[in-house]
């Protein structure tokens, strides 16, 4: 690994903390992912809406007030501030778009660390998926 790519490195458990389950999909938030890439999430978010068109649905959606609130009491109110706007949130696909919108080194690298880390939960489910199908599969004891 690149020296220069070994500073800019992040805990994996850092990232995946920052990984959230909303509408059927792993995703993360704009001020998490702002956050990560060391710019404030008013500048991701003002990036985002210049590239609006790269950002279907899939990619990147607005929380809800509802899914606002949640959030707000997993969190502890006081740690959310006086935002305006919901929080945009974003899928793996979106996640790796933004490295094309936000174009600097830092956002580069991060988005591979976080496509890695994708990748890797995606390989548990996995793997924890063909485990629970073999246990099935064992005859039951007492029978």
């Amino acid at each position: 690994m690149a020296k220069k790519e070994t500073a800019l490195m992040i805990a994996d458990e850092v990232v995946m903390n920052k990984i959230y389950y909303i509408r059927g999909h792993k995703v993360m938030l704009d001020s998490d992912l702002a956050e990560l890439y060391q710019i404030e999430t008013k500048q991701l978010k003002r990036q985002v809406k210049r590239n609006i068109d790269r950002f279907p649905e899939d990619f990147m959606f607005e929380l809800t007030e509802e899914e606002f609130e949640i959030l707000r009491r997993q969190f502890g109110a006081s740690s959310w501030g006086g935002t305006r706007y919901f929080p945009m949130v974003f899928t793996e696909h979106g996640v790796l778009m933004l490295s094309s919108v936000l174009n600097s080194q830092k956002a580069i690298s991060v988005n591979i660390q976080i496509m890695r880390i994708f990748a890797k939960i995606r390989h548990m489910l996995m793997d924890n998926t063909e485990l629970r199908l073999e246990i099935e599969k064992m005859p039951a004891k007492g029978k």
